[in-house]
């Protein structure tokens, strides 16, 4: 049958809608005399020569029909840069909303504006960009498989005048912060405009709910692009960093002062290709971590943070990462592994490669880093190769290698990969159908011989009105990837979903309803039941102005292969086995009020005993630029074995000067760990690709007999310099 769907997947690709049915508009190359002062005033001459990206089309909530809110989008170049000039028409200026400032918030609570740019025309590869009323700038990188890449900082800048008619936008990319091929006939590119007292999202083109912004393969064409330059492709950023380090309550005297220099070097030979070396990384400027309590059997899984591997992330990324849950994640190649030991503490890198980008039709990303010594830990090599070979308009196989190396410890340990995806968007005429598959092999360690394999094959139907997937995979006992992560070994998974999600027509204020089932069944290899958990949806509503409640009933069966010390001192046996039902209530008004809340509530039986599991998030937005988020959230667990109770607490206050310069303070605790954490971190942002962060953080443990005491503190400035050749 996989075949089958496979094959049905390709034809109908093959198929799919021609590029001379897409939307076009056609950028307006600039004069000689022409000169733009980027004001946010759109009042120079090359702007009314410019012919208007507009007529918009709602997607949310009345489908199909204009935009009630006028948008016009104008776009001319010069030799190196592109000029966007956005003016975004509003009945009610008075009742814009935008709160955030920072760069690269997210803008859940704003009125924005937002556009997709696909330099390659390859329809799957891309970047994305917003920008709101109070000028934030945000901006990511977009892969295949629906990634998106947060974390890249492109250099950039915009400006944005509120005016009595709206709101109006003036940006300008250099042509050197994007990687494009000068021999595509176009490129691809897609607006987005959201008016968020109305709930209202609406599309240039793409606004069917299956397809959407970030889907290039949808894009309207942005032609006449020719004749631009990159420059010589060569940009240098070095740093500079100053410390202050002290740890009174891990035994350590005095206080320690360093300071330090690195630098990146980046070189494009290629507008295709991307060089990276960096030398002497440091990472004092990243967030921290959320604090977590685990009440689980698996490890605890922390996002990478750190702007070098983030960035041209997506060229990495293999089909294991788009399937599974997080008890049962499969990620061949993991970044925190390099320069981060098992407990978080930093690790220096002495050196690190990257190549990214595109040669023909294959996306390639090639990588080395070299660690420095840890204590006991002499440091390592890693290196990782992958590469993607792009099919039809939408489908790729791959191939992925890494490699760890600890240098002096031992030989090398090796992970091999393939994976493909076969997609297409007019499944069945206009709906969207994925069926994706990988296998992997892990060098065995000395103490172990074969079952080093994992694999999986998945169906996905990501559609409005009905969606479902299907999903298996397999790990085999001793599949140990030296540079990825895995949660568990030795099983198997099945995971069928299906969910119903009717929109109600003509309905004052409920926009939709959704309903369905997802089932997770494990056994271990030799097919004996391990885990069976479903979960039934049996209520969500979403409404226009964009609050929303679910509720879920999870009947769950649980064997344990090995004892679980699920909290010091409380240990369950291994052998065990458990069948409880748990419910769980969730609501959360919209984020676009001055007060926002979210609250969870999940009780019922859990394995010997019970659990009631409550959670809380206040936001409070008290005017643009000055924000409070808080978080709690509480575990009363009641076993057989022993009884305990978890608290978390998250307290995150942000002032945001203006889109260049902010300060963000987290506060954090548990009762676990015992620690008390705060974070302050400034960053001004002197000019794109010009950073000033100063950074001070401060850990407590909170002692029942002494109270508070300090373990460390540790203080940072880092500035960075960016010059382009």
């Amino acid at each position: 049958m996989g075949i089958v769907l496979l094959l049905a997947a390709a034809r109908l690709t093959a198929q799919e809608t021609g590029v001379q049915e897409r939307r076009v508009m056609r950028a307006l190359r600039m004069e000689a005399e022409d000169r733009i002062e980027l004001d946010g005033v759109l009042d120079e001459a090359v702007w009314e020569r410019a012919e208007p990206a507009t007529d918009f089309i709602q997607q949310d909530p009345d489908f199909g029909v204009p935009a009630t809110e006028r948008t016009e989008v104008r776009i001319v170049f010069g030799r190196e840069n592109l000029y966007m000039g956005v003016i975004c028409f509003d009945s009610k200026p008075e009742e814009l909303h935008g709160y955030q400032r920072r760069r690269d918030e997210f803008l859940s609570a704003d009125d924005r504006f937002m556009w997709a740019m696909d330099p390659y025309l390859d329809g799957r590869s891309g970047y994305f960009f917003e920008i709101n009323p109070s000028g934030l700038m945000g901006d990511s990188l977009l892969g295949g498989a629906g990634q998106n890449n947060r974390q890249w900082d492109g250099i950039w800048t915009a400006n944005v005048r509120k005016t009595d008619f709206g709101w109006v936008a003036e940006i300008e990319i250099p042509f050197r912060t994007l990687n494009f091929d000068p021999q595509a006939p176009a490129w691809g590119v897609n607006f987005q405009r959201t008016v968020r007292r109305k709930s209202e999202e609406s599309l240039w083109t793409g606004h069917a709910r299956n397809q959407g912004l970030r889907r290039m393969s949808n894009a309207g064409l942005l032609e006449g692009i020719s004749g631009v330059t990159q420059g010589r492709g060569i940009e240098l950023k070095p740093y500079a960093l100053g410390t202050a380090f002290s740890a009174p309550g891990r035994n350590q005297e005095g206080t320690t002062y360093q300071g330090d220099v690195g630098l990146d070097i980046f070189y494009s030979p290629t507008p295709r290709l991307r060089t990276n070396f960096t030398l002497n990384t440091d990472f004092a400027q990243t967030e921290v971590d959320d604090q977590q309590v685990n009440l689980t059997r698996f490890s605890l899984f922390f996002d990478e943070k750190r702007d070098f591997f983030l960035e041209g992330q997506s060229f990495f990324g293999f089909h294991s990462l788009a399937e599974g849950d997080p008890d049962t994640r499969v990620i061949p190649f993991f970044s925190r592994r390099i320069g981060l030991s098992e407990n978080r503490e930093p690790q220096k890198i002495d050196y690190g490669t990257r190549l990214t980008g595109q040669v023909g039709k294959q996306d390639i990303g090639i990588m080395h880093v070299r660690t420095g010594p840890l204590d006991e830990d002499a440091g390592d090599e890693f290196t990782v190769a992958r590469v993607r070979r792009r099919l039809l308009s939408q489908s790729y196989v791959g191939g992925l290698m890494t490699r760890r190396d600890p240098r002096g410890e031992g030989p090398a340990a090796y992970t091999l990969g393939l994976d493909a995806l076969f997609a297409t968007r007019t499944f069945l005429g206009s709906e969207n159908l994925e069926l994706g598959a990988y296998v992997l092999g892990a060098s065995n360690k000395a103490e172990t011989t074969g079952d080093n394999y994992a694999y999986g094959v998945d169906l996905s139907f990501p559609n409005d009105l009905w969606s479902g997937a299907f999903s298996f995979k397999q790990v085999e006992r001793n599949f140990d990837p030296d540079a990825g992560f895995v949660t568990r070994r030795g099983f198997r998974r099945y995971n069928p979903e299906l969910f119903y999600s009717p929109r109600p027509e003509n309905h004052p204020w409920i926009r939709r309803f959704s309903f369905g089932v997802l089932l997770d069944f494990q056994t271990d290899q030799e097919n004996r039941l391990l885990t069976r958990k479903l979960e039934f949806k049996t209520f969500e509503m979403n409404t226009h102005a964009d609050d929303s409640f679910f509720s879920l009933i999870i009947p769950t069966f649980e064997r344990l292969e090995e004892d679980f010390e699920i909290s010091e001192g409380i240990t369950l046996p291994a052998g065990a086995e458990y069948n409880f039902t748990r419910m769980q209530i969730q609501g959360r008004t919209a984020n676009r009020r001055k007060v926002a809340v979210q609250g969870t509530v999940e009780f019922g039986d859990f394995f010997s005993g019970t659990r009631q599991d409550y959670s809380f998030g206040l936001t409070l937005r008290a005017r643009p630029g000055v924000i409070v988020y808080s978080e709690a959230e509480w575990n009363r667990v009641q076993l057989a074995e022993g009884n305990f109770q978890t608290r978390t607490y998250r307290l995150t206050p942000e002032w945001q000067f203006s889109p260049w310069s902010s300060l963000v303070n987290i506060f954090q605790y548990d009762n676990k760990s015992r620690v008390l954490g705060w974070q302050s971190r400034f960053r001004w942002i002197m000019k794109p690709g010009d950073d000033l962060y100063f950074v001070y953080t401060q850990n407590w443990m909170d002692d029942p007999a002494l109270g508070l005491e300090t373990l460390e503190r540790r203080a940072a400035t880092k500035f960075i310099y960016t010059h382009r050749f």
